[in-house]
């Protein structure tokens, strides 16, 4: 997508991953209110200002699959 300067790109991606996995909750989780405590999106995000490198993307994703599955891991103790 193309952001336009007078916004910050932190405010557009939370809008949509907000929205989204708002969407997602009601559409297939039957959920209407109180999404408090679920998790549909990672915490981080990537942004190209350049144009796109996939090897660098598909790199930053791995690189995030495993974060996530030690903090997932780290939950089991809880």
């Amino acid at each position: 997508i193309s952001i336009p300067p007078k916004y910050a790109v932190s405010q557009i991606v939370g809008y949509l991953k907000g929205k989204s996995a708002i969407h997602v909750a009601r559409q297939y989780m039957g959920k209407q209110k109180n999404f408090t405590g679920l998790h549909f999106w990672a915490r981080g995000y990537y942004v190209s200002t350049a144009g796109h490198d996939e090897e660098v993307i598909r790199q930053y994703i791995k690189r995030h699959e495993e974060i996530d599955k030690k903090i997932d891991q780290l939950g089991l103790f809880k």
